[in-house]
């Protein structure tokens, strides 16, 4: 094919495929590269796990007469979940849309460049059989001027015929292509098909936890003030915990204070020569210390989870209370909800630095890993000590179980000095 049937098949090609994304312009914008993708289906295996596991832990909660909050936790979590993973097939859904439709300009380009081949073929062909025969070659070369021009004839012959098999073989790659592309095509309409079955099941699924979350919060509505005073009692604990983290955390800058002033024998002072106040002052950190800050600040993302199992029924931060739903709740960490008395790990090796006791809180580690803090609260055992060393993914205790709901809950925080972290944008995508 000659150059200028090639760039005119090339803009015939873009032609169409902007044609496809003019019909439908969020086209462009709904593709994926291949490692999206592989993202994208990522992330719907670990929607489907959470919903698995939260499924296992409802069918335990279920045994229980009596709604609890426990079960409307999980529900509450599971249609999260469940709608989430809807939103990712959709996307998928739309990636694979996309892909057919490449798919199909591909084939159409493939299949008029294939008619082109055939048809030039076809007229080279013609021309040998009333040109090219083997008597009118003979004639043809033996009538040249001279040995010079005969010589050129010849050549002419052999880069016709080489031509000729160059277009065979072009036309042979070109139907092996389209070939490909067909099955490729026929593998994202198979896909698009599975997907859309899930969809629908998923939907249905999700309509069935919404109406059994709807019927536990109206059961719940009926008992508001038992509610309110459970969510109060929840919160004196979780405001008792605060100040015993900034308790920990005055005591450990008291105490760097000491350790510099005795390794410099003189007390630090501000520019003006008057001591800097406590609250605006930060912990001295050794060199030891320090890189151990900066390896915890570098494993950002990347953090292994405190249970191997579970789900979160607490984010993080500020947020309406699942049944009372004009109330706020503020939560310093994450609550994990997981097996019954599964075990409770570091999530980075640091010092044991407090183990305290609150009601509805049991027992609480908290761990010091240089400038940041990570406290497991609600343990039901402990095997760790203060001052001990801890290593990651040591195990530290056991997640306390309420027999009564048959509900295991870890409460998690993280700390860098005196500000709360979001715990889930620290640990690794599960």
């Amino acid at each position: 094919m000659s150059r200028r049937k090639y760039l005119f098949s090339k803009i015939i090609f873009i032609n169409l495929l902007l044609m496809v994304l003019c019909t439908n312009p969020n086209l462009l914008a709904q593709s994926h590269s291949p490692r999206e993708r592989e993202k994208l289906l990522q992330t719907r295996k670990q929607l489907e796990n959470e919903i698995r596991y939260a499924t296992e832990l409802l069918e335990k909660t279920r045994k229980n007469k009596q709604a609890s909050l426990n079960k409307l936790e999980i529900l509450a979590k599971q249609v999260r979940s469940r709608q989430a993973l809807i939103n990712t097939i959709n996307t998928q859904l739309d990636d694979v849309e996309v892909q057919i439709s490449v798919e199909n300009v591909q084939i159409e380009h493939m299949s008029k460049q294939l008619q082109e081949l055939k048809n030039e073929y076809a007229r080279m062909i013609y021309y040998a059989y009333r040109n090219m025969n083997g008597h009118n070659k003979m004639m043809f070369i033996f009538s040249a001027r001279d040995f010079n021009q005969a010589y050129q004839r010849m050549k002419y012959y052999q880069q016709y015929s080489s031509y000729r098999r160059s277009q065979a073989a072009k036309i042979e790659s070109t139907q092996r292509a389209i070939a490909t592309h067909h099955k490729e095509l026929e593998a994202e309409k198979a896909s698009k098909l599975t997907l859309v079955q899930s969809q629908r099941e998923e939907k249905q699924k999700l309509d069935q936890e919404k109406k059994e979350k709807a019927d536990a919060v109206k059961d719940f509505s009926s008992r508001e003030k038992e509610l309110l005073a459970t969510l109060k009692t929840k919160q004196q604990a979780a405001q008792k915990l605060e100040a015993e983290i900034e308790k920990l955390i005055a005591t450990d800058i008291k105490a760097s204070e000491e350790r510099l002033r005795k390794k410099n024998a003189k007390t630090r002072t501000t520019a003006t020569g008057s001591k800097t106040p406590a609250h605006e002052e930060k912990m001295e950190l050794t060199q030891g210390e320090l890189a151990l800050s900066s390896s915890f600040s570098a494993n950002r993302g990347r953090l292994p989870w405190p249970c191997d199992q579970g789900i979160v029924s607490g984010s993080f931060g500020e947020h309406f209370h699942p049944v009372l739903e004009h109330y706020k709740v503020q939560n310093n960490g994450i609550d994990i909800m997981t097996g019954l008395e599964s075990v409770v790990k570091a999530v980075f090796k640091g010092r044991v630095s407090r183990i305290v006791s609150f009601p509805l809180l049991n027992n609480v580690v908290i761990i010091r890993h240089g400038d940041y803090l990570t406290v497991y609260s609600n343990l039901g055992e402990v095997r760790v000590r203060e001052g001990q060393e801890v290593l990651a993914r040591q195990v530290i205790g056991k997640v306390h179980t309420n027999t009564g709901e048959q509900k295991s809950e870890l409460h998690f925080e993280i700390w860098r000095g005196k500000v709360t972290q979001n715990p889930e944008e620290w640990l690794a995508r599960k």
